[in-house]
């Protein structure tokens, strides 16, 4: 907002870490010099009270603490600081220093030094009270109209009014309805005391109401006399603002002025002493400290406003004259006059910065250099323009430079190792399950730091139903090339198995610079800590084999973990027995390259399946095989994934039905909650009619539905781990069927696995769904044409069923099975067809909802339509209506191969045929030709057509019929390869041949 900034004349930091308010900062002349200059006096929350004299640094001189004057470590926090006259046998100013229970007077002198180190201050403590109540503020003056010698008041923070009249207590009073303290201010005018009590009002008690009114030592008491005897404590005037207030003042720079400033948190208000307002200002910002003082102007007053914008605004009235930028936001501000400047400017903030300021602007000689105008080259900007889009382009396909690039030296390190073996001792909550001791596996933490820091905090998550001994600690402070150890336990917390064998590790930290980061890090547990070995098993529900380019191993070599209770000793099968109860069992092929992998259930799969994989990449890396190869030959068990998927959204549906059960129950309890507590406060019993029973009734309903919602939450999140392994199983055979690179296999993960849990806002099928449907509009489309980058910005809801989902996900898979490339690039991505490898059975794509190509061509048709009547089109010959005819065949070529598929379409539309042929041969012969560019034969049918015009009206639907039928029989026996095409198509080929046919039959 301003154009300006306040100029520095002094400044001074203050302490480091204290804090200070409002009511720290005053200034006067306390020292009593006698010159007239003033000194700024500075206390804090930390019980420091300094003195300064301010004066700009010269040249040669070191810094501003040669005009610090004194500072003192008091033994209570400072609320506030005033200058006046408190003493009552001197004239002299003095210092008085608000504690929260003490109010101190002190005295400040200076002496003479003899030698170069100048004057020496002294702080003298002239008397003291000690009070009863926490103090909150203060204010002080001429209490009654007694001249020469000022008296103080002090607010407590439960309300109560305390008067001082120098070194003696003179009495107190309670506010009436009182609640929290507010700004104190005391008007010498009218000597009345001004206050904003928490009705968010202005009150005024006069100070002889205050003495005369009745004394109590408490609250209560001031009530209980308030009713019965004495006189009661009145406010003399009230007026409500609305809003709490900032600070209040009464200047007293002019007698004849008459006016109370409120700072409120929206408003600055000014009212006369009755009351009344006599003007206010609506602030567009939130002030954070005020102070009037005299203007130039006659009759008017101007306010000093700072806010927490760090600006200092001017106002005349409540017109704004000037703003300046201060370099922090005051929470005071005070009017000064030093022997080099009068009129400073001194504000202080909550940090500390006191600052000595004046308004005013330095002149600025810069002038904007004159632009030459120029020609723009449009060919250069077209060239610029294609390399930055080929730029974008490269960015978008690569994905890599709008990653983040990690910093070669972090300044923490963290590294996990994970023990090869069990625990020897478990800590695993469950001992055992279904009779098999359930183990913990070792963690071991490094964090090596190579600078300084403060308190790191180390986080570890695992996945459910895994967990950990410890998942949240604080280190140590770590110093310059320091290392810190931590190790916890991780063990099977849940009586299903996991999705995923990873964890990660993060640890939060500050920089030295001050910036938050985050090291982190991922371990992977073992097999071992949710299996077992176990003897195998023949025969299996579910059974995947995995082939390999090179020759069968041992699978004791491949898992010497789990050999102890094999009894197969050629090393041709080995089981998996994992603690909740499923088995599962790897066969290797004796003659064959082929591993099969069977259990009882489809998921359990997953985590054998993976580690087998693995383990073969690991096993043939070491024997330095490098082009080992594992591969899926098919079919995709999608009809058993599809099942997970059914169950775990029948979970879904049941817990939005126990959710609406739950809701009907508890409106119908609080009805009858109300009826029975209307029938007990009637005055006349009147007969329950049974609602007591109907209320025990409902209530065992609720409690009954509550109970089956929390089971079948824990069976929906079961059911989730479940469906996340189905899906990591799906994931690893598309891939190992295709042979998907690594990013091809992110992008798919993070389409078929976009949650880490289910959430009643937003659940996996409508997540997955809206994923695959994108992929399958942009890098998986039919042709480019069809691609849509924009991304639907509806709300995902959960659906009706799984019918879609279930669709999308088989297309998916088909679209990849006939090449289709999974990429996140921009560009147009047209799969390459591939024979598929027994994977999934294609699918009739012209039947999905995703893509529409009839009605595209429909409009594509209308829009030849509308083009056939211009000039060019009609002077074509018999020769170019033919080769437009061999044009429109090839322009619908997708169109046939797509609904070739569909017979019984086709036939319903070349029934349509006929009547919009009609239509066209009555509508083509009254539009304008061109003479000058058409035949002989062509000119003497148009006459011919002016001149029977009204016969041809009459005879048009026969003549229509004949030429339908006459153009379809010589189209076929000119083409009889292309009997199925489309509607659209035969109408543009007929249109184009009617008119010479027309002319012919004209001559």
């Amino acid at each position: 907002m301003s154009l300006f900034k306040a100029r520095d004349w002094w400044a001074a930091v203050l302490g480091e870490g204290e804090e200070f308010d409002q009511g720290c900062l005053c200034v006067g002349d306390v020292d009593n010099s006698g010159s007239g200059h003033d000194k700024i006096v500075v206390g804090s929350y930390m019980g420091m009270l300094r003195v300064f004299s301010p004066h700009p640094a010269k040249p040669g001189e070191p810094s501003p603490a040669h005009s610090q004057l004194l500072e003192v470590q008091l033994r209570d926090p400072v609320i506030q600081v005033e200058v006046g006259k408190f003493v009552s046998c001197s004239d002299l100013l003095h210092l008085a220093v608000l504690h929260p229970r003490k109010l101190s007077v002190y005295s400040i002198s200076g002496t003479a030094g003899n030698v170069e180190h100048g004057v020496q201050y002294q702080l003298k403590r002239v008397y003291e009270h000690n009070l009863q109540r926490t103090a909150c503020n203060m204010t002080y003056g001429t209490f009654g109209g007694v001249t020469d010698h000022h008296s103080m008041c002090i607010q407590s923070m439960d309300g109560m009014l305390m008067f001082f009249e120098q070194e003696s207590y003179s009495f107190g009073r309670f506010l009436p309805g009182f609640l929290l303290p507010g700004p104190l201010c005391y008007c010498s005018r009218t000597d009345t005391f001004l206050t904003v009590s928490s009705a968010r009002q202005v009150e005024s008690y006069r100070y002889e109401t205050l003495a005369v009114a009745t004394d109590a030592e408490t609250r209560q008491d001031a009530e209980q006399h308030g009713k019965t005897a004495g006189k009661r404590l009145t406010a003399d005037w009230t007026l409500v603002l609305g809003e709490q207030a900032l600070d209040l003042s009464v200047p007293s720079f002019s007698p004849s002025s008459s006016s109370i400033f409120v700072c409120g948190e929206r408003n600055l208000y000014c009212l006369k002493d009755n009351g009344h307002i006599r003007f206010m200002k609506k602030l567009e910002y939130n002030p954070s400290c005020f102070l009037p003082y005299s203007s130039v102007s006659e009759g008017t007053t101007n306010t000093l406003v700072g806010n927490h914008n760090n600006m200092l605004l001017v106002y005349q009235d409540v017109t704004l004259k000037w703003a300046a930028q201060l370099s922090c936001s005051p929470v005071a501000v005070r009017l000064a006059n030093f022997p080099d400047l009068k009129g400073v400017v001194v504000t202080l903030s909550n940090e500390g910065h006191l600052q000595c300021s004046y308004m005013g602007t330095d002149p600025s000689f810069f002038s904007t250099p004159k632009v030459d105008a120029r020609e723009q080259d449009y060919s250069q900007i077209d060239t610029e323009m294609k390399s930055l889009q080929r730029v974008i382009r490269q960015a978008t396909r690569t994905q890599a430079d709008i990653l983040p690039v990690a910093e070669t030296d972090e300044d923490l390190t963290v590294t996990a190792t994970v023990s090869t073996n069990m625990d020897s001792t478990s800590q695993a909550l469950i001992p055992d399950i279904d009779g098999l001791p359930v183990p913990s596996v070792t963690v071991k933490i490094k964090v090596t730091s190579r600078c300084a820091l403060q308190g790191p905090k180390l986080t570890v998550c695992v996945q459910p139903p895994l967990a950990v001994t410890q998942d949240q600690l604080v280190l140590e402070p770590l110093g310059v090339g320091s290392t810190t150890v931590v190790a916890f336990s991780a063990f099977l917390n849940g009586h299903y198995p996991p999705a995923d064998l990873t964890g990660d590790v993060a640890v939060s930290y500050s920089s030295p610079t001050g910036i938050p980061r985050v090291a982190q890090c991922k371990f992977s547990l073992p097999l071992r800590l949710v299996c077992c070995p176990s003897a195998p098993s023949k025969n299996a529900k579910y059974k995947i084999t995995v082939d390999t380019n090179k020759p069968p191993v041992n699978l004791s070599e491949v898992f010497p973990d789990f050999l102890e209770k094999s009894e197969d000793k050629e090393g041709n099968a080995l089981a998996f027995h994992f603690l909740s109860g499923p088995r599962v069992t790897v066969m290797a092929s004796k003659t064959s390259q082929r591993y099969r992998i069977q259990s009882e259930s489809f998921e359990d799969i997953w985590l054998v399946a993976k580690e087998l994989v693995q383990r073969f990449d690991r096993h043939f890396a070491k024997q330095g095989v490098k082009d080992f190869r594992n591969s899926f030959a098919g079919p995709i068990p999608l009809a058993e994934y599809f099942e997970t998927v059914d169950h775990h959204f029948e979970l879904r549906v049941s817990a939005e039905k126990y959710q609406d059960l739950l809701s009907e129950r508890a409106v119908q309890f609080r009805a009858i909650q109300r009826r029975l507590l209307t029938r007990f406060k009637d005055k006349t019993p009147a007969p329950l009619q049974n609602l007591d029973t109907l209320m025990e009734g409902t209530y065992r309903q609720v409690i009954a539905l509550a109970d089956a919602a929390e089971e079948n939450r824990a069976c929906l999140n079961q059911a989730f781990v479940r469906l996340r392994s189905a899906t990591h199983l799906l994931i690893l055979l598309v891939s190992l069927w295709q042979g998907l690179n690594t990013e091809q296999n992110a992008i798919l993960e993070a389409t078929l696995l976009p949650l880490l849990q289910d959430t009643p806002q937003l659940g996996w099928e409508e997540s997955v769904d809206a994923a695959v449907s994108h992929l399958l509009r942009t890098c998986l489309s039919r042709s480019p044409k069809d691609q849509a980058l924009s991304l639907s910005t509806s709300q995902l809801n959960m659906p009706k069923d799984t019918v879609r989902l279930k669709k999308h996900i088989t297309l998916l898979c088909d679209r990849l099975g006939k090449g289709g490339r999974l990429s996140l690039a921009s560009e147009a991505n047209v799969p390459t067809p591939v024979m598929m490898p027994g994977g999934c059975e294609p699918i009739a794509e012209a039947v999905t909802d995703l893509e529409e190509p009839p009605l595209q061509q429909e409009s594509a048709t209308k829009f030849i339509k509308k083009k056939q009547p211009s000039k060019k089109v009609k002077s074509k010959t018999d020769k170019d209506s033919k080769d437009k005819k061999v044009s429109a065949e090839g322009a619908v070529k997708e169109t046939v191969e797509e609904t070739a598929e569909e017979p019984v379409k086709e036939v319903k539309k070349e029934k349509k045929d006929p009547s919009k042929e009609k239509k066209e041969s009555t509508k083509e012969p009254k539009e304008p030709k061109d003479p000058g560019k058409e035949s002989k034969k062509e000119s003497l049918k148009e006459s011919k057509e002016k001149k029977e015009s009204s016969k041809e009206k009459k005879e048009s639907s026969k003549e229509s019929g004949k030429e339908s039928s006459k153009d379809t029989s010589k189209e076929s026996l000119k083409e009889p390869g292309k009997e199925k095409v489309s509607r659209k198509s035969s109408v543009k080929v007929k249109e184009k041949k009617k008119e010479p046919d027309a002319a012919a039959g004209e001559g």
